[in-house]
């Protein structure tokens, strides 16, 4: 027990410091390129629902798909449930079972493959609804396509491993606690390595002009720079 925890508190803390080091990376990279080249989104709130714009539209969307899929998920686990119970049922009753006692045994093992079930779709569900909400909001904010996949990306991956981690140390309330803080910090990576995707992408420009002699002083942005590669096209 207490090897587990000191290997579980060293990957915590160096899970830290490189969380530590990427966002240092990502603010120098954010400033290389500058603010309109840089990740557009992380500002967005349950206030901008109410905008009666894009804030709104994104906010409905979000809610339709959660209950289409939140249906979809209710309607499997009852079939799940269904199934299991008509196996059990007519197992015990092949046994030579009374009905009575083989209905009661079928109904604990429908109650059991049904939570099996919801556990399995809550790992599935969960990280793709955080993932479509943040690709949403980086979209409202301005962010480019490739922007909204990247800390979509993040967060789905965030959200499934942070799940995951807290339902083994806490059980349901480790699930809740570990999906949401995996989410948040998901995102934010997924867009650190955006910024710093776009600045290695400035960086090659620039070298690629100072190759070509096309180099000019004062290009100190990475969307200076592709102004003026649109204006020579």
């Amino acid at each position: 027990m207490l090897k587990r925890l000191k290997r579980q508190t060293y990957w915590l803390a160096c899970s830290f410091v490189a969380f530590l080091l990427l966002a240092t990376v990502a603010e120098k990279a954010r400033h290389l390129v500058g603010e309109n080249a840089s990740s557009q989104s992380g500002q967005f709130t349950w206030i901008n629902c109410f905008d009666m714009g894009t804030g709104s539209m994104a906010c409905l969307a979000k809610e339709g798909i959660k209950s289409y899929v939140y249906n979809i998920r209710a309607g499997h686990l009852s079939r799940v449930r269904q199934r299991a119970f008509e196996v059990a049922y007519a197992n015990a009753l092949a046994e030579g079972k009374a009905a009575k006692i083989a209905a009661k045994e079928a109904n604990s093992a429908g109650v059991k493959a049904e939570k099996q079930a919801s556990k399995k779709a809550r790992h599935i569900l969960g990280p793709f609804s955080a993932a479509a909400w943040d690709m949403f909001e980086a979209l409202y904010y301005g962010g480019t396509w490739y922007e909204a996949t990247m800390r979509g990306f993040g967060t789905m991956c965030g959200t499934y491993l942070g799940g995951l981690q807290g339902e083994m140390n806490l059980g349901r309330i480790g699930y809740l606690i570990g999906s949401h803080l995996g989410s948040w910090i998901g995102g934010r990576v997924g867009l650190m390595l955006y910024d710093i995707s776009i600045a290695v992408h400035f960086l090659v420009s620039d070298y690629s002009s100072l190759i070509s002699g096309n180099y000019r002083e004062g290009v100190g942005s990475y969307e200076t720079i592709m102004e003026e590669n649109s204006e020579e096209l």
